[in-house]
């Protein structure tokens, strides 16, 4: 009877996280509005669903944020051992008959200005995790502003000039708060020195920001070609 009692347990507890996953899937836009730089509502883009389903998978997410932030360790750090700090050829006493403890240099770890047992050296903390890890945190890492919504579309990021607060506007204009990630099909050179005085905004290629570009925004703006092509990453 308790084996029964345990199984009918363990299967409502899976229908009951299955339920919970298909309402969350529910809830999350299976469109996002898309503006024009000045701020008004153009039209309604629909998303992938097979790509955006708002699911969030923190364990890869912990994976990538580890990864990233070991590539940017420098791992120059170096410490002397006995045999690098400059001294010590002559012994310091002769083996036996002094009463004291033997020493073959003065440079040995238990002296003072002696070398260093264990301390760092150069290496690298760059390390790789799957691409199908890389590729589900990635996802997840978007889809989390999705169910968020934080994430817009934007028909076109074109600027006339490249000035800062042409740029400014644009942010004004979408009410944006807080750091916004731009993806964009290809970088315009206007408007890439119109954000490089910006400390709240950055503008992307498609094809290279990653998992820690998304997290690291408040707000994510895609243009409506990048959307489009966005797929061709996952693929």
């Amino acid at each position: 009877m308790e084996k029964k009692t345990i199984k009918k347990t363990v299967k409502a507890k899976a229908s009951g996280a299955a339920d919970v996953k298909a309402k969350k899937r529910a809830s999350i836009a299976t469109a996002i509005p898309v503006f024009d730089i000045k701020g008004k509502e153009v039209e309604k883009f629909q998303l992938d669903k097979a790509i955006f389903t708002g699911d969030v998978h923190k364990g890869a997410l912990y994976q990538a944020v580890l990864m990233y932030n070991a590539a940017k360790r420098q791992g120059n750090s170096s410490t002397k051992t006995r045999g690098d700090v400059s001294g010590g050829g002559k012994k310091p006493w002769r083996q036996k008959g002094t009463g004291r403890a033997r020493a073959g240099s003065t440079r040995s770890p238990l002296w003072r200005h002696g070398g260093s047992v264990f301390g760092p050296h150069p290496r690298i903390y760059r390390y790789d995790i799957p691409k199908k890890l890389k590729r589900l945190a990635f996802l997840s890492s978007i889809n989390s502003k999705l169910g968020e919504n934080k994430m817009i579309g934007l028909s076109d990021m074109k600027l006339a000039e490249p000035k800062t607060k042409a740029f400014k506007a644009v942010l004004e204009a979408l009410k944006l708060s807080g750091k916004s990630l731009f993806i964009v099909e290809s970088v315009d050179s206007n408007v890439e020195r119109a954000s490089n005085n910006l400390r709240e905004a950055r503008v992307m290629n498609y094809k290279d920001f990653n998992t820690m570009d998304v997290l690291g925004c408040d707000n994510l703006v895609i243009s409506k070609i990048a959307l489009q092509k966005l797929p061709e990453r996952f693929k």
